[in-house]
């Protein structure tokens, strides 16, 4: 558990509840904390005895990240109604795992699978503003400096205007980094500028590279990664 922690959190670490769960149960007075009733505000550290409704907190779940190469065919869901592939069918199976934002069927690259929800906010919540990379193919496959810079000016989708950080050129189509990811986001801004999509490799997310992971493949990011990768520091 390392440092004292606020003791909702504790709780949900430990899989018990969500942190907003366990704000009521302090509040009805269940957890203990080194025999005393516990109250909101109240923190706790590995050395403490917590305890909820007489019983000792389970050691906290050790979270896991995976950084997967998406290939084509597979739908960034847990499951699918119809029957298609899914991306967790790629990686070992652990309480809580699920993807880090969307890869659409027909795209392919760096995905990311974790357990750990804080990590999911972080990259996923506008307010951060981790970036994308894509390297994409296009029709036609020369993209003219002008398309090029009405996509870093904006370009205006059914779903509001988009802007890319960056948009240059690439043999057979474009490199584009976004700061946002709706909904096909790319394709539709390369649509916006005459260019239909025929490849999209996503090819990093803020500082972690797709590097040489083979279509299919995935490793386990380390503890200093995920801190990095959160924190939007490099990962080299």
């Amino acid at each position: 558990m390392g440092g004292p922690q606020r003791l909702q959190k504790v709780l949900a670490r430990a899989g018990v509840a969500s942190r907003r769960k366990a704000e009521e149960l302090i509040a009805a007075g269940r957890v203990t904390v080194n025999g005393r009733v516990a109250v909101l505000g109240d923190v706790a550290a590995g050395v403490d005895d917590v305890r909820l409704d007489g019983r000792p907190l389970a050691a906290p779940a050790r979270h896991v990240t995976y950084a997967l190469h998406k290939p084509r065919g597979y739908v960034t869901t847990a499951s699918d109604e119809r029957g298609r592939p899914t991306v967790l069918e790629l990686v070992p199976a652990a309480p809580g795992l699920h993807p880090v934002g969307r890869l659409d069927l027909d795209s392919e690259g760096l995905l990311l699978l974790t357990t750990e929800g804080d990590l999911t906010l972080r990259l996923t919540h506008p307010r951060y503003e981790h970036e994308k990379e894509y390297r994409v193919w296009t029709d036609p496959p020369r993209v003219p400096q002008a398309a090029l810079a009405r996509l870093r000016a904006g370009v205006l989708l059914d779903d509001g205007p988009a802007v890319a950080v960056r948009a240059e050129r690439a043999d057979g189509g474009a490199v584009i980094v976004l700061r946002e990811g709706r909904k096909r986001q790319v394709r539709r801004m390369m649509a916006a500028v005459g260019h239909e999509v025929v490849r999209l490799v996503r090819t990093r997310v803020a500082g972690l590279e797709l590097g040489g992971l083979a279509p299919g493949a995935y490793r386990e990011l380390t503890e200093e990664e995920v801190a990095d990768l959160a924190a939007g520091g490099p990962l080299v």
